[in-house]
């Protein structure tokens, strides 16, 4: 038995975005407890964690929305558009996420590896002074022995696990730079299906009518060229 549906309503679509906005800001205030043998992954485990849930919410959102009657309305396009590539930008940039989190993990797990070279300068010898590290290393006495003590708890050198925490957090920086650019683009796309009141959205009309995000895109393609 098949119900008939109607299309939803300009807020209604507004209100998909926004919650799919909201959603995706969730990822960066997600938490996990993270063991001290590992603390050099906790600037994402919490993303790592909330991400894959947020994205089969949406998908079970998604999929939701594509029920018939399929959007024909130019709001209902244009939602889909910002829906389909908030949730594709997202599910990429977990990608993303997953795949180094793997090679720090598999770093780590090498024994000889040999930190980054680049990273020498930054900590003093491993018996380094206190006098040794105020001059120019760039780390505090306090600072200095956190980094060993951390680094210990991981079975790592201290120049090992500087170099395994800097990578955690420019990960964690770009899944943050993606989570609010999509959350953002998402809320000026639902801002924008609502404040049509005649309903004219210019999609079709140039570049300037299409979703924030589906533009963010399109530039980035273009940049990457």
């Amino acid at each position: 038995m098949t119900t008939d549906r109607t299309e939803l309503s300009r807020p209604e679509l507004a209100d998909l975005l926004t919650g799919a906005a909201h959603s995706i800001a969730g990822v960066l205030t997600a938490e996990y407890p993270t063991p001290a043998a590992r603390s050099y992954l906790h600037p994402v485990l919490g993303a790592l964690a909330a991400g894959p849930v947020v994205v089969d919410e949406l998908t079970g959102r998604l999929e939701g929305f594509l029920e018939e009657p399929l959007p024909s309305t130019p709001a209902g396009l244009f939602t889909l558009a910002s829906y389909a590539s908030a949730l594709g930008w997202l599910t990429e940039s977990l990608a993303e996420l997953t795949d180094t989190v793997d090679r720090i993990c598999t770093q780590v797990g090498i024994p000889d590896a040999s930190p980054d070279p680049a990273l020498a300068p930054l900590l003093p010898p491993e018996d380094g002074t206190a006098e040794t590290a105020q001059s120019g290393f760039g780390f505090s006495v306090l600072e200095l022995a956190a980094i060993r003590a951390a680094a210990e708890s991981a079975g790592l050198t201290s120049s090992e696990y500087v170099d395994v925490l800097s990578q955690s957090l420019l990960a964690a920086a770009r899944i943050t730079d993606a989570c609010m650019e999509i959350a953002s683009g998402l809320a000026e796309d639902a801002a924008y299906v609502l404040a049509e009141a005649g309903g004219h959205l210019r999609i079709g009309e140039g570049p300037d009518s299409l979703p924030t995000l589906v533009r963010t895109l399109l530039t980035r393609m273009e940049a990457a060229r």
